[in-house]
């Protein structure tokens, strides 16, 4: 069981990933991990580094994948990311979006929530 979770993650992070890229963003960091705090995706387009939580289900029977990102984590993504602007000496705007990914059988279907929420200081 953890395996078929592990994988079906796997997968929902490379449709992600590759749905992004064919919409103009690169890659920069994949499961990039601070202590116990991991940030799915970095990517960045010309305006904007964006810090991903892809959400992957195999259907959206208990809810849309997207709300089960949690205050906590929204605050931990938000932690991991005011490091790596710091730690990179990145100038860009950040934002924070969120990827769910419902697989239902052999395709899935991606939506992307553009600056799902924002830092709250």
């Amino acid at each position: 069981m953890e395996n078929e979770h592990l994988e079906k993650g796997r997968r929902g992070e490379e449709m992600a990933c590759e749905y992004l890229q064919s919409l103009g963003y690169r890659l920069l960091e994949k499961n990039h991990r601070l202590g116990h705090l991991e940030i799915d995706l970095i990517m960045e387009n010309d305006e904007f580094i964006v810090f991903v939580e892809v959400k992957t289900r195999k259907s959206n029977t208990f809810g849309e994948p997207e709300s089960f990102v949690t205050l906590q984590k929204q605050r931990n993504m938000i932690r991991a990311a005011n490091v790596y602007v710091q730690k990179n000496g990145i100038r860009k705007e950040v934002r924070f979006d969120i990827v769910s990914v419902i697989l239902d059988g052999g395709t899935g279907n991606v939506t992307h929530i553009q600056d799902s929420f924002k830092p709250r200081w």
